[in-house]
């Protein structure tokens, strides 16, 4: 078995999911997003648990993908409580490329969560009931971020706008979750 978590095939489809997504918003920022065929898959991210950052390019102008980079990113996105990993979904990451793009590239992610293990899960959904039992994150499939200079309105509006996939709005907490769900918003 391969070192690595994700195949080119497995990325060519998330791609043309993400493609399809993008279609689906008719708007100028899709239009202007499709330009490239593939833009550039670059990230800032820094886990607000553990202190980590990681800038890293994932995938080249051409479509190639660093697997060593998406592993980076899985490792940065574990879960802070039992330090398990898990393959994220590709179609999350990409979600949060499409948001850092509109945002005119560069901006750091902070993250409060990515990956959750079901143990971890289980602790937060017994003490706050806002938490879903089957929640995305232990799937690989959600991220809960901020982004320093942007507001969490803007950032929620941002990413409802793409039509990609689940957005849940926590001001209160300081966050957004974006999710490779079905769209939907809270």
């Amino acid at each position: 078995m391969s070192d690595h978590y994700f195949s080119r095939r497995g990325f060519l489809r998330a791609s043309l999911l993400g493609v399809l997504c993008l279609r689906g918003i008719g708007s100028a920022l899709a239009t202007e997003f499709l330009e490239e065929s593939y833009p550039v898959g670059r990230l800032s991210l820094r886990n607000i648990h553990t202190g980590e950052h990681l800038s890293v390019t994932y995938r080249t102008p051409d479509g190639e993908v660093d697997l060593d980079a998406l592993n980076s990113i899985n490792w940065l996105l574990r879960c802070h409580f039992t330090n398990q990993h898990t393959e994220m979904d590709l179609a999350v990451i990409e979600y949060l490329n499409m948001v850092d793009k509109v945002l005119g590239g560069g901006r750091e992610f902070r993250i409060i969560s990515g990956y959750r293990s079901p143990e971890y899960n289980r602790i937060l959904s017994e003490h706050n009931g806002a938490v879903a039992k089957q929640s995305l994150h232990m799937e690989g499939k959600a991220i809960d971020i901020a982004v320093p200079g942007v507001s969490l309105a803007v950032l929620r509006d941002l990413a409802a706008g793409f039509r990609c996939g689940g957005v849940g709005y926590y001001p209160h907490s300081g966050f957004v979750h974006l999710d490779s769900g079905r769209f939907r918003t809270w």
